[in-house]
Parts: C-alpha cells; sequence; structure tokens
C-alpha cells in the first residue's frame, strides 16, 4: 500500500512559521519605549532653560517618533505582525506623547488642560483596546493615523526654544491636534462598541444563549 500523501493532505500542508517576538518591528518599539527617559531628562534638563539640551530632546523626540513610522511599515511588508506587537506599538506611542505632554506642562510652556484632554484620550483608548480584545483588534483609522501626526507635529515645535511667529503659530496647530485627538476618540469608543456587539465571540456567546433558551 501505497505512504504516499496527496497534495491536499494534512501531511504536506505548508506550516505557517512562528513569528518571533523579538523581530526588528518590535524591536523598533521596544527602542520607542527606552528613548522615553532619555527624552524626558533632555527636555527637563535646567529646567528646560538649555536651548542645547531642548535640541537634543527634539531629536530625541524625531527618532522616537520615527521608529513610530517605520515599525508599522515593516511589520506589514514582512508579515512580522505579533500579539506583542499589536499592544506595545500603542503604548510606547502613548508613553512617549504623555511624558511629552507633562514634560511641556511642567515646564509652563503647555496648558495642563491640553495635557489632561490628550492623556484622558490616549488612556481611555487604551483601556478600550483590552475591553475589547477578545472580540479583535480595531485597526487605525485614517483619523487616528492624522491625529498622530498632527500631535507629533504640535509637540515637535513646542520642545523646540522657538518664539516669534512660529511660537504663536505652535498654538495654533495644538489645538488642531487637540480636537482631532478629541473627535477620533469618540469614534473609537463607537468602533469598540460596534465590535463587542458585531465580532464572531459576541455572536457565538448569543448563540450558547439562545440554545438554553
Amino acid at each position: 500500500m501505497s505512504t504516499t500523501q496527496g497534495p491536499g493532505d494534512p501531511l504536506t500542508a505548508p506550516v505557517t512559521p512562528r513569528v518571533s517576538n523579538l523581530n526588528i518591528a518590535n524591536q523598533l518599539t521596544i527602542l520607542r519605549l527606552l528613548l522615553v527617559p532619555v527624552f524626558a531628562v533632555a527636555l527637563l534638563w535646567d529646567d528646560g532653560d538649555s536651548t542645547g539640551w531642548r535640541i537634543a530632546a527634539w531629536v530625541v523626540f524625531a527618532v522616537a517618533s520615527y521608529t513610530d513610522r517605520i515599525d508599522g511599515q515593516l511589520a506589514r511588508s514582512r508579515g512580522l505582525v505579533t500579539s506583542f506587537g499589536k499592544l506595545a506599538d500603542p503604548i510606547a506611542d502613548k508613553a512617549l506623547i504623555g511624558t511629552a505632554l507633562i514634560g511641556l506642562s511642567v515646564l509652563g510652556l503647555l496648558p495642563w488642560w491640553v495635557t489632561a484632554i490628550v492623556i484622558v484620550r490616549e488612556a481611555g483608548v487604551t483601556l478600550l483596546r483590552f475591553w475589547v480584545i477578545r472580540h479583535g483588534v480595531i485597526p487605525a483609522s485614517r483619523g487616528g493615523k492624522l491625529k498622530t501626526v498632527l500631535q507629533g507635529f504640535a509637540i515637535g515645535l513646542y520642545v523646540l526654544p522657538l518664539s516669534g511667529w512660529l511660537g504663536s503659530a505652535r498654538a495654533v496647530v495644538m489645538v488642531v491636534a487637540v480636537a482631532v485627538t478629541v473627535v477620533t476618540g469618540i469614534d473609537y469608543v463607537a468602533r469598540a462598541l460596534t465590535l463587542r456587539r458585531t465580532s464572531e465571540r459576541a455572536a457565538m456567546k448569543r448563540a450558547r444563549k439562545a440554545a438554553r433558551g
């Protein structure tokens, strides 16, 4: 009797290799987390009065922000998406943004109400991610991506020791960033509620409930 397996036999089916959590995309995410305290020290050095340290803080912030852009691209293009990355990436983003906002408010460069609104929104979205994690992952929307760009750009302008019209213009950019932050936060709540209501897990739960009753 032949022991040759057919092309559709499970024994000959291709096995998808397990993606390591230590892939290059996740390493960049970890690097971003490690840069957060470095950025904080540079920003707060000499109470923010040192032009050189403020510029250094901006460089660290820019590098950390750039890793946010390329780690996602690498993960998608090379098939390196992992559950760790899906959770660690937004946490790293929020740690960087939150640290920057708090530092700027401590230095008196940014009103605390701006920092409070953004941090409450970001913390709320993080909690929502954990709330719906059993139902699935909510992908980043175009509005969310725009929010990230605007926040990064506005914060970068505040970190730099600017004056004159640039010093005034950054306030306008920050107001726009805060507005987009609030709108996209509301959208995320709506999508999270929809996911919990329409996911496969939710459908199975309804089916079991119906069967019992």
